[in-house]
């Protein structure tokens, strides 16, 4: 792994900020669809927050996922989706859609597909949520959402000067929407675990963005009369290894998730193994060539309390 990446040294001088209005489209372009397929498709969501069943299951026996379906079609359930899962085909993962019937009502659900089906299968997993315990989940895993962007973003601020701090915001907002608007846009479950892979990536993203901005004003005070285009450059180039090697070794794991983490953690491994394509994107070409609007110098001398303080 070290050796594929040799090419990058300390005196790699890749010239990021020449490339900043194509990506700054680009970022518009992707939160503009990502915003419209949130307000016009929305989200898929999960039995956590929709309310309903799920059942995963497994036959000793290659399971004809056709015929199940047309066997359990017969039952008086609004929605049914049946989806195989692992290698051998002998397990399938049942979701009935159950928005307003109560406990008793699901579980008589339950009962009604276990007849249908017989006694050869090994029932793995049941869950069942009621329709008033999903607007709870789905609000409760909103506010958690909030709370932890607001608390990242009182960090940075009183972390770094202001520039810096809206930066860092921008950044956060731009990986949030977008991967929301992934999942939207793909009909992927959104649920609590989903929620969790975002807030992960909402850390790994501002984790990247602080790291870079830690050396930009390194080299700020180091190099007193370097250009500030090329000490932006240069500070992204600095960690340029530690950069590629941290996100790949992130990314391959959540790769291996997402091909053999089966039905259940598809969701969570898709959000992660973007998040780091997209945290890793923003914390150059979002949050860094941000700064190249302001003049940091200058903001540097000025002597302005900031009621946050600086570190």
């Amino acid at each position: 792994m070290i050796k594929a990446f040799s090419w990058i040294t300390k005196d790699t001088n890749i010239d990021f900020m020449k490339s900043k209005n194509i990506t700054y489209f680009m970022s518009v372009l992707l939160l503009g669809l990502s915003i419209a397929s949130i307000v016009f498709k929305g989200f898929n969501f999960g039995i956590d927050f929709s309310g309903g069943i799920l059942m995963e299951i497994k036959s000793p026996q290659v399971i004809n996922v056709d015929e199940m379906r047309d066997t359990l079609s017969k039952l008086d359930i609004d929605e049914l989706n049946l989806q195989s899962m692992g290698e051998d085909g002998t397990e399938i993962v049942i979701r009935a859609q159950a928005k307003n019937l109560d406990e008793k009502a699901q579980m008589n659900i339950i009962n009604q597909i276990k007849d249908t089906l017989g006694n050869s299968y090994e029932y793995r997993r049941i869950d069942l949520v009621g329709p008033q315990v999903g607007e709870e989940l789905k609000t409760n895993g909103i506010i958690a959402s909030v709370i932890a962007i607001l608390a990242i973003t009182a960090y940075v601020w009183f972390r770094f000067e202001w520039q810096f701090a809206i930066g860092a915001i921008i950044g956060l907002i731009h990986d949030v929407v977008i991967t929301a608007g992934l999942l939207s846009f793909f009909g992927l479950d959104f649920s609590l675990t989903t929620i969790a892979a975002i807030l992960t990536l909402a850390g790994y993203s501002v984790n990247d963005t602080v790291v870079t901005y830690d050396r930009i004003r390194e080299n700020l005070r180091k190099y007193k009369k370097m250009n500030q285009t090329d000490l932006l450059n240069k500070s992204i180039n600095d960690i340029l290894s530690r950069t590629f090697l941290t996100g790949l070794t992130t990314l391959f794991a959540a790769l291996a998730l997402l091909i053999w983490g089966g039905d259940t953690l598809r969701s969570f491994a898709f959000t992660i193994f973007w998040g780091v394509i997209i945290g890793t994107y923003s914390s150059i070409y979002v949050s860094t060539t941000f700064l190249s609007l302001f003049d940091l110098r200058a903001s540097q001398n000025e002597e302005v309390i900031n009621p946050f303080g600086n570190a």
